[in-house]
């Protein structure tokens, strides 16, 4: 049996993914610049520097969103393939 999924093709949640991974990215390097003056002795960053570092857990949160949505969509698909085994 041949998959019919196109190689260029998007599911849904796949956006929702790519932008959490991107904002996750974001709050990773903030957390990377605000702990690197601990280490260095330097003087600290302002406060919402800490502020974009919550960014890590946001970006995690949106590309679990992504990715339950994209779960949804195939269990929808999976459903509707095949009509007899609905409970």
């Amino acid at each position: 049996m041949r998959d019919k999924t196109q190689t260029n093709s998007t599911a849904p949640g796949d956006r929702l993914i790519r932008a959490g991974a991107v904002v996750f990215f974001i709050g990773a390097v903030a957390t990377l610049v605000t702990v690197a003056p601990l280490f260095l002795g330097a003087k600290p960053f302002p406060t919402y520097m800490f502020g974009l570092s919550m960014l890590m857990a946001v970006g995690f949160l949106v590309a679990g969103a992504g990715v339950l949505r994209s779960v949804a969509a195939g269990r929808r698909q999976a459903r509707k393939a095949a009509p007899g085994a609905s409970r």
